[in-house]
């Protein structure tokens, strides 16, 4: 027996946070009845799973994509108001999503994947897996507001307090931040709640993971070491 949700992962659905919102929905039937209990358990060989009426199965081949992801993509399977997808410049046969989310404007690294365990302990705040972010400011930052993101600054819409950022400057309005958690327009709101606003937004780094050559838009499999030190990252073992 085997948890819907991690059912759905191993499928290549969604994380297991990500089936969590599925089933929740409504979009998840087991053996032709809709469920939306997350204590749920499936046989994996003996029911049938539908996600919004079309039947999944355990994803054999473990796949991982790095994409250089440009403006104007939404990063998610599918949008709601026909926006395209980061899905749509990917072209694999296997069901793969995004690691994270990458607001609509900003670009930069994005991991897409099928294996649903993976994805979960690298969005999980628990690893505090590092991201790191180019950032260009509409004006110049000050000292103190670089001293206040490097503290940790208190974002009000979400009612939450940032965990101290690595902000290296590389000009008066330029800078490197590494964060750990990957709140909705975190980077944005943390420069918004020290008075400044970001013009352009680009993710450089997952942990120590890089790479300066992949174009906007295009996408490569990461590499076996890639996937080894991804897979090592997301375990805690740093």
């Amino acid at each position: 027996m085997m948890r819907l949700q991690k059912y759905l992962a191993s499928c290549g659905v969604a994380s297991r946070r990500g089936a969590e919102e599925i089933i929740a929905a409504g979009r998840v039937q087991v053996n032709g009845v809709t469920v939306t209990e997350m204590g749920t358990s499936v046989e994996e060989y003996d029911d049938e799973v539908t996600v919004d009426g079309k039947a999944v199965y355990p994803e054999e081949k473990k796949v991982y994509i790095l994409l250089s992801k440009p403006k104007g993509y939404v990063t998610t399977a599918t949008d709601p108001q026909g926006r395209p997808t980061v899905l749509d410049l990917v072209d694999v046969k296997e069901r793969v999503f995004p690691v994270g989310r990458l607001d609509l404007n900003t670009e930069g690294l994005l991991i897409l994947t099928n294996d649903g365990e993976f994805a979960n302990k690298m969005m999980h705040p628990r690893y505090e897996c590092e991201k790191t972010y180019f950032v260009r400011l509409a004006e110049p930052l000050g000292e103190d507001g670089v001293a206040q993101l490097r503290k940790g600054v208190w974002i009000e819409e979400e009612q939450f307090m940032t965990s101290p950022a690595t902000v290296v400057r590389k000009d008066e309005n330029k800078f490197s931040v590494t964060i750990r958690e990957g709140k909705k327009r975190q980077v944005r709101r943390m420069f918004e709640a020290v008075g400044s606003k970001v013009l352009y937004l680009r993710r450089t780094a997952i942990g120590e993971l890089r790479d300066t050559k992949l174009e906007k838009g295009k996408w490569r499999y990461l590499t076996p070491d890639e996937v080894k030190y991804l897979i090592s990252y997301a375990n805690g073992k740093r």
